[in-house]
């Protein structure tokens, strides 16, 4: 199990407890984070589930694969930290990991 926490765009905090395996979408929406729409479910079909990596966690969560990239390129306000949070599987090397959900998804 590891720790997230979300920051949703209006600066409020969400933390949660994640499955080892599970993607961090998948946590955003069990526990109702506002902002997470993720319309293709966990596809890498949309970019409806970005978020912004705190910089500390670049490396543990490592760089986006090349579909993930294309799909970035929908997103809105994308930045280096941007990913999919569909496509960020957690493990107990994210335990602590921080995200920021933008304003607006694609």
């Amino acid at each position: 199990m590891a720790k997230i926490t979300f920051i949703a765009a209006d600066g409020t905090r969400y933390e949660v407890e994640a499955e080892n395996g599970s993607t961090v979408m998948e946590n955003a929406i069990k526990n109702s984070v506002p902002g997470i729409e993720a319309e293709c479910g966990g596809a890498c079909a949309c970019a409806t589930c970005h978020v912004y990596v705190e910089e500390a966690w670049m490396e543990a969560v490592g760089q986006p694969e090349v579909m993930e990239e294309d799909m970035l390129d929908f997103a809105w306000e994308v930045s280096p930290t941007s990913r999919l949070s569909c496509q960020i599987k957690v493990s107990d090397e994210l335990d602590g990991l921080v995200v920021r959900v933008p304003a607006e998804q694609a």
